[in-house]
């Protein structure tokens, strides 16, 4: 048989292939979603469908097996949010998870191979965690917003999105990036969100908000702060890093893992963050999110196609 002979049944082995790797559902996803887990909370990697090069990060770092939040998480908590994409062949968790007596709000990331986990990203907020200007000071409040009851009494959606109002793949990542384009821009009249669309990062409402006072009614003819305030002072020179591993339409949330780079000549530290995004009829409605603030020298996000190309230059963050 000829070389060109053999060429479309090498195709259709290699479509094959694809296929078997990405052969599971949205009820196998969600099954091996829990494996995990529950494989995590038991501290029983034994307990998981791990593949042979299974690799998890926790906050960008690489943990060995058996360690990290193998060791320190204890159950799921009171915000469970599970959602799906078969046809990236990933899962995620979005939620609160409990460490002994100490929750932390978490997005959990996983890819499936062969029904085998091959991939755990972990985005961890914890009480009293760095923020914006570093490490808490003894005495001040925590450097990082967060709060777990927050999120509890708003938490995100927990049904399909109606059908007639449901949108593509395609359309949802397009809403998702173009809050990415109004903060790297500075013009949030560039992003496709409904009017008083909020947004919660680590569980604290950071919208909705009149003269920076949380809560507070906005007077006669003054709008409340929505997801596309206030960007034209932020501290943003670019969104870089940007990825979108988890698509669900069915449920209308999209995971997007970036970065906040910081203008230059600032000592503001970078973030890196997970944010749900849960939209209809093409447009952002709520926006929620689990974030960490890295120190200078850790190369961030640490998945390709960003393995750690991404550290903010010595220069442009000088030691505080």
């Amino acid at each position: 048989m000829t070389l060109r002979f053999l060429y479309p049944f090498a195709a259709l082995a290699a479509a094959t292939n694809v296929f078997a790797a990405n052969d599971c559902d949205r009820t196998c996803l969600k099954n091996t979603l829990d494996q995990y887990l529950n494989a995590v909370a038991k501290h029983d990697p034994s307990a998981a469908p791990l593949f042979v090069g299974f690799r998890q990060t926790e906050n960008a770092v690489v943990a060995r097996l058996g360690t990290g939040m193998w060791k320190s998480m204890t159950a799921l908590g009171k915000v469970q949010r599970r959602y799906l994409d078969p046809v990236s062949g990933q899962a995620a968790y979005f939620g609160t998870i409990e460490e002994g007596a100490n929750s932390a709000i978490v997005t959990v990331r996983v890819k499936i191979d062969n029904r085998k986990v091959t991939e755990a990203e972990w985005l961890i907020a914890r009480k009293g965690d760095p923020g914006l200007n570093g490490p808490a000071v003894p005495g001040q409040p925590a450097g990082n917003f967060f709060d777990p009851d927050n999120l509890a009494a708003n938490p995100p959606p927990d049904k399909a999105v109606a059908k007639e109002v449901r949108s593509s793949r395609e359309a949802m990542i397009a809403a998702t990036n173009s809050y990415f384009d109004g903060i790297t821009t500075h013009d949030g009249s560039i992003i496709m969100a409904y009017p008083g669309c909020s947004r919660l990062e680590n569980g604290y409402t950071v919208t909705g908000r009149v003269g920076g006072v949380r809560g507070k009614a906005a007077p006669p003819g003054q709008a409340a702060s929505d997801c596309t305030s206030g960007l034209q002072t932020i501290n943003v020179s670019l969104v870089a890093a940007r990825r979108y591993p988890v698509v669900d339409e069915e449920a209308g949330m999209v995971l997007a893992i970036a970065v906040f780079l910081r203008k230059p000549g600032t000592a503001t530290r970078r973030n890196v963050f997970s944010e749900w995004f849960a939209i209809d009829n093409n447009k952002i409605r709520n926006i929620y999110s689990a974030m960490f603030y890295p120190p200078p020298d850790l190369p961030v996000p640490n998945w390709p196609p960003y393995e750690g190309n991404w550290p903010l230059p010595a220069e442009l963050a000088p030691a505080h």
